[in-house]
């Protein structure tokens, strides 16, 4: 496996890890009542808790990929050119 097939595999992550992000973002501000909704009834939780949770999970998973795919890809494309 060379620098370049890791390189690109990194940044396909990045896109397709970005994007799931940038969408679960805007349903969660653009739909709010509908999702809790749909998630309060599986796991009983208050609005509040809800929102707390909702904004943790993508805290956390932005901070994910930011240590997982975006740096390990910044570092290889630099070390590439």
């Amino acid at each position: 496996m060379d620098i370049v097939l890791v390189t690109s595999f990194l940044k396909w992550c990045c896109i397709i890890n970005f994007s799931a992000l940038l969408f679960s973002s805007l349903a969660f501000s653009l739909m709010p009542g509908f999702i809790y909704r749909v998630h309060g009834q599986l796991f009983k939780l208050s609005q509040d808790d809800f929102n707390t949770t909702i904004y943790q999970f993508l805290a956390l998973y932005k901070v994910l990929i930011l240590v997982f795919n975006f740096v390990p890809f910044l570092a290889l494309w630099i070390v590439q050119s």
